[in-house]
């Protein structure tokens, strides 16, 4: 995540963490990031020792306890998951990831890239897209709206309207 920092940034997407663990035990785990990675950590985390936001955002089972005193790595193993807020503060996207898989932040990059394209235009995209790709004109935007707003568009099926990607 800290070496994908900038990636973010140029999204206009404002990156924060959760741990369950102290807030005395960030600045070693920061470490341990930098020296395993080469990134330095400069997003602001939220420390949550007593679970109650990852209870809240269903990261932990409500029977998790109230602390992360004398917790085990698999007792954390749900807290892994990923949130996409948009800017009217609603959640857009969540992933949960098992500790045993890594995160994959192509797939986080591009949901991003999705959901503000997809805010600003009225368009949808299709599965596995990518930028630059063609997108679906949305159910609410008319033959004529389309026209006027995307030049031209390619109808699959009535119900299915293909268009080059809007800038």
């Amino acid at each position: 995540m800290a070496g994908l920092e900038n990636e973010f940034r140029n999204r206009g997407v404002k990156i924060i963490g959760i741990s369950v663990d102290p807030v005395e035990s960030h600045g070693k785990w920061k470490g341990d990031i930098q020296k395993a990675t080469g990134f330095e950590v400069e997003y602001p985390f939220i420390g949550d020792s007593d679970l109650n936001v990852a209870k809240l955002y269903d990261m932990l089972p409500a029977g998790a306890g109230d602390t992360s005193e004398g917790r085990a790595p698999a007792d954390n193993a749900t807290v892994r998951s990923v949130f996409v807020v948009g800017p009217d503060k609603k959640i857009k996207l969540i992933l949960t990831y098992p500790m045993t898989t890594g995160r994959n932040f192509d797939e986080i990059l591009r949901s991003i890239d999705s959901i503000q394209l997809t805010a600003k235009h009225q368009v949808a995209t299709p599965a596995n897209w990518k930028q630059g790709e063609d997108v679906i004109i949305t159910a609410a935007v008319s033959n004529e709206d389309a026209i006027s707003r995307f030049g031209s568009f390619d109808a699959v099926l009535p119900y299915l309207r293909k268009t080059k990607q809007p800038r």
